[in-house]
């Protein structure tokens, strides 16, 4: 008759089995309603998209530095030296190394697969005559110049370091940028709509997304590209339709 696993024997599986927990948990837990994490919820098109992978993999994270901790402070406390007696010494635990060369990878197997997904649809960009709205971003040294697709006169407004420029967008209505760069790398990045994309000098990138709540959002470049890189500022304002046309005609006018 095979004996009963001892109470030490057990004890020493938990580390294992919380792990083994763990995993599961990150693979198969819904961020649905948990906090934006300092991201507002359905801000835009990329928020909806990108926010639930946001949530994940800081919960992965935050599940991976508990249970380390856990694995460092275990042996500190509870095999801690009490006499002379050497410890007990054992060349190799194939249970345990098996668990830490498999969950970390099942781990970053799990972060590989959404954050491919995710990307797959936050760089997807519809043809030029489906694009509802069309915008043309340039980075310069160091500033942005916005080019409105829309009007046959195609205003561009160019900023300063001293005087960012005002990006407008629709509300509710998808549009299309294309970015450039005059000079050096830069980077273009809306932290509240959870955007970024490089501009490239000699490559052209495009970008999409919907806008999806009226306000003013900063913009700014991410990316070191000079002296006055900290002065490489915008400001994204999201209007109604009909504000947007207003504005347009407003530019082209003047």
């Amino acid at each position: 008759m095979p004996s009963r696993p001892s109470a030490k024997a057990l004890l020493r599986g938990l580390p294992i089995l919380a792990a083994v927990g763990a995993t599961l948990t990150l693979t198969s837990c819904s961020t649905s309603n948990i906090s934006g994490m300092g991201f507002e919820k359905n801000l835009s098109s990329v928020n909806d998209t990108s926010l639930s992978l946001w949530q994940g993999a800081w919960i992965a994270a935050g599940v991976v530095g508990v249970f380390t901790a856990i694995l460092i402070l275990w042996p500190v406390f509870r095999h801690r030296r009490k006499g002379d007696e050497v410890p007990k010494q054992t060349q190799y635990n194939i249970p345990t190394e098996v668990a830490y060369t498999l969950i970390p990878f099942i781990i970053v197997a799990v972060l590989f697969y959404f954050t491919a997904k995710d990307e797959t649809k936050i760089t997807k960009v519809s043809p030029s005559n489906v694009a509802v709205h069309d915008i043309t971003v340039n980075a310069i040294q160091w500033s942005w110049q916005f080019t409105y697709k829309d009007s046959p006169a195609a205003p561009t407004i160019t900023g300063t370091p001293e005087k960012p420029p005002l990006l407008v967008v629709p509300q509710g209505e998808k549009v299309r940028f294309t970015l450039t760069s005059s000079d050096v790398v830069h980077g273009f990045w809306i932290p509240a709509f959870m955007i970024q994309m490089q501009t490239l000098p000699g490559v052209t990138n495009h970008l999409e997304f919907t806008a999806n709540k009226i306000g003013e959002f900063p913009g700014r470049c991410n990316i070191l590209c000079g002296r006055n890189h900290s002065q490489m500022l915008f400001k994204v304002k999201v209007v109604s339709p009909s504000d947007y046309q207003t504005y347009i005609s407003t530019v082209k006018a003047a």
